[in-house]
């Protein structure tokens, strides 16, 4: 048996590889859009990254975390809480 078809089979049978560091693709995609959504927010917003962490409960290095484009380093949870603390603050159009 050559070594491709071996590495291939052993693919098939073996199950797939995770570990505490593996994101969920799903939850990737969700917190990627959340991160997109409440980025869009910040832009528009006349407030500033301490004053946006305070409405949210959140410290200001999560704001930078998420200014930075640093998504590992924050939760779904607290990108929905900066979503909600934003929408409500953001300009009508």
């Amino acid at each position: 048996m050559s070594t491709a078809s071996s590495s291939a089979q052993a693919e098939l049978t073996d199950p797939p590889r995770t570990g505490p560091d593996d994101f969920d693709v799903r939850e990737l995609e969700n917190r990627t859009r959340l991160m997109r959504l409440v980025t869009r927010l910040i832009a528009v917003s006349d407030l500033g990254s301490s004053e946006i962490a305070r409405r949210a409960g959140l410290p200001v290095q999560k704001v930078g975390d998420l200014l930075a484009g640093r998504l590992e380093h924050l939760h779904a949870d607290e990108l929905n809480v900066l979503h909600r603390t934003l929408e409500t603050e953001a300009p009508l159009r």
